[in-house]
């Protein structure tokens, strides 16, 4: 078994890897000044971003929840992995080849590693086998289907050969063990042991945000063939269906650009509508769109102004009328606006695009209606407006729809929509609205999880865990002092090149007012006073005592105000002058004190107090000029 990675390998893949990229894959970044980004935080629900990353410093922290962490930190929270794992993934992703103490090579994990090499080695089976005699009938129902050999190889489609072991035989042969398999739900257990789970099918792979394959969907096509029309991946480690969502990792950069998501319902949907060019669709895997899903979009879509668009496709029958819903039932916790797009003969995307070609799949998305207007529509569509009781009782259902809006704006106008399809006088219907107001949802967004409290809470409160944190900066006085303790050693954490060693050295040497941010000079100090002065964030935080660290990596990430380089570069230097111009002021009321206590007579011991005085102001002056 191998040892330890070596710490250098580990500081080096840390080095060259930019924590952006890879909180990236799960978050939309947006610029939050200089050197900062920020986005919706990916480990607690809420409204506004205050999830930082400092890629300079190659730290994160949410002022919301209170994580915080390196690159490393944010996988194993993320993806559930080990500290080794998190290193041995990055080194993967860049070609770093490391190396550990007892000389030898990366070993194989049982856990979450494994299983994605699995599931990928499953995937490209598949893909080889789809060109084999036998997968003609999978061949000819994608082609029936409008989707040739290219869209095949770009979506990864497989097929599944129509054996009981042809899978497990080959990944036996790639080294992986039955229990592997299981565990990633490849094979199944039967009373002759265990056989392949997916057998005669047509296979889609399932991958996470990140592009790694997790799981599978898979198409019924022999009429022997007496399991269900889909047959997915069972819950494993790496695969969650209420989590997972088709064709997120080819769309998301497409969906953070145009801030719009599509949300279809198939496998063959979601090609059809990227072929199209509607190349921000998704779909679900075998599970209705729930609030997970929800999650997961939100913080790729950037989902905090408001200005985005979700837009729900749905079959036009029962079925797909009791989706829209069940959509409907969660659409408060999008900021975005969201709308229903329902396809001419109700066709879904993959017919239409057969039927009407690619412009009428754009058509389709671009001719949405709004969901309230769709919810009332539908709402009404139960009841016989033809008789005074179905209006009465379709003003009733109706009302709380509209008062639900979260756009005020747009309630009088929904308002008058809804007196005209109901054929009643306006003033009935807007006392209706008023008076639904108070119940059901409430007429503003309902924050998910994250409210106004939370945000206010201390960063100590962490979501799913009691430990505490004592120690961080939104409990700090907001006295002008002890900001700029706090401002000056934000700079120095984050731009210590620009602060200069001088002026390193100079402001450790001042007094604090403030306890907690004195322990975080002292780590700094401690840095600054080693064999290798090189002032790192991660060097801080391991000098200083375990509860502090959460502030210096708060510190380390906190957004500055100014909003270019120069200005920044002024800013810098500035607060950390300001912060030795303040102990040299201290010193020289201390000199003036002594002065003032000094014995007459003591000639000597006043001279010195006086030339040290002037070099103090002389100090002062050059510390000002500069």
């Amino acid at each position: 078994m191998a040892g330890r990675i070596r710490q250098s390998d580990v500081d080096e893949v840390k080095a060259r890897t930019n924590i952006a990229d890879i909180i990236g894959d799960h978050v939309s970044l947006k610029s939050a000044g200089v050197g900062s980004l920020k986005g919706l935080c990916p480990f607690h629900d809420e409204r506004s971003p205050s999830f930082n990353v400092r890629p300079g410093v190659g730290y994160y922290h949410c002022f919301g929840c209170g994580e915080s962490g390196d690159v490393y930190t944010f996988l194993q929270r993320m993806d559930h992995v080990s500290f080794t794992e998190a290193v041995e993934r990055l080194a993967g992703r860049i070609g770093y080849e490391l190396h550990y103490e007892d000389g030898g090579q990366a070993p194989d994990h049982g856990n979450r590693a494994r299983l994605l090499a699995a599931n990928q080695a499953a995937a490209d089976f598949f893909v080889e086998k789809l060109g084999a005699p036998e997968a003609e009938i999978g061949r000819r129902f994608l082609g029936e289907r409008g989707f040739d050999a290219e869209a095949a190889r770009r979506f990864g489609v497989g097929f599944a050969p129509k054996s009981w072991d042809a899978l497990t035989n080959h990944l036996k042969s790639k080294g992986f063990s039955t229990e592997e398999l299981s565990a990633a739900g490849l094979v199944s257990q039967g009373d002759r042991g265990v056989y392949d789970r997916f057998r005669g099918r047509l296979v889609w792979p399932i991958r996470d945000v990140t592009g790694q394959t997790v799981g599978f969907g898979a198409r019924r096509l022999l009429d022997d063939d007496k399991g269900p029309k889909y047959l997915n991946t069972p819950e494993t480690a790496v695969y969650h269906k209420s989590q997972v969502l088709y064709g997120l990792d080819l769309a998301k950069r497409d969906i953070s650009k145009t801030h719009r998501v599509v949300v279809v319902e198939g496998y063959t949907d979601v090609m059809a509508c990227h072929l199209a060019g509607v190349t921000t669709a998704i779909a679900t895997c075998g599970t209705a769109f729930g609030v997970d899903h929800i999650k997961v979009l939100r913080r790729v879509l950037g989902d905090d102004s408001g200005v985005g668009e979700v837009v729900f496709t749905f079959d036009g029958d029962a079925a797909g009328q009791q989706a829209a819903m069940r959509a409907f039932a969660e659409e408060q916790r999008f900021a975005a606006q969201t709308f229903v797009a329902v396809a001419p003969d109700g066709l879904d995307p993959c017919d239409l695009r057969l039927a009407r070609g690619d412009g009428a799949v754009r058509t389709l998305v671009e001719s949405r209606t709004p969901m309230f207007d769709f919810v009332i529509r539908h709402t009404l569509s139960r009841y016989d407006l033809e008789t005074v009781e179905g209006r009465v009782g379709a003003l009733r259902a109706a009302a709380p729809i509209v008062a639900e809006i979260r756009d005020a704006s747009l309630r009088p106008g929904y308002t008058r929509e809804l007196a005209r399809m109901l054929g009643m006088e306006l003033a009935e219907v807007t006392r209706a609205v008023r008076g639904a107001g108070g119940g059901g949802r409430g007429r503003g967004p309902a924050a998910p999880q994250s409210t106004r409290a939370e945000a206010s809470a201390p960063l100590d409160a962490n979501v799913g865990e009691s430990t505490e944190r004592p120690f961080s900066i939104a409990t700090l006085p907001n006295d002008p002092s002890t900001r700029l303790e706090r401002d000056a050693l934000q700079a120095m954490l984050q731009y210590p090149e620009r602060v200069g060693d001088e002026l390193l050295r100079h402001a450790v040497d001042s007094r604090f007012g403030d306890a907690t941010l004195a322990v975080v000079r002292d780590g700094v100090a401690a840095v600054l006073g080693s064999t290798d002065p090189g002032l790192r964030v991660d060097r801080v935080v391991a000098e200083v005592p375990a509860p502090f660290a959460g502030v210096v990596q708060q510190l380390a990430v906190l957004p500055v105000p100014q909003r270019n380089d120069a200005e920044l570069e002024a800013w810098v230097r500035g607060v950390v002058s300001s912060l030795i111009d303040r102990e040299l002021l201290r010193q020289k009321s201390e000199l003036l004190g002594r002065l003032q206590r000094l014995s007459p007579g003591d000639q000597a011991t006043f001279s010195a107090l006086q030339r040290a005085l002037v070099e103090l102001e002389q100090e002062r002056r050059a510390l000002r000029a500069d």
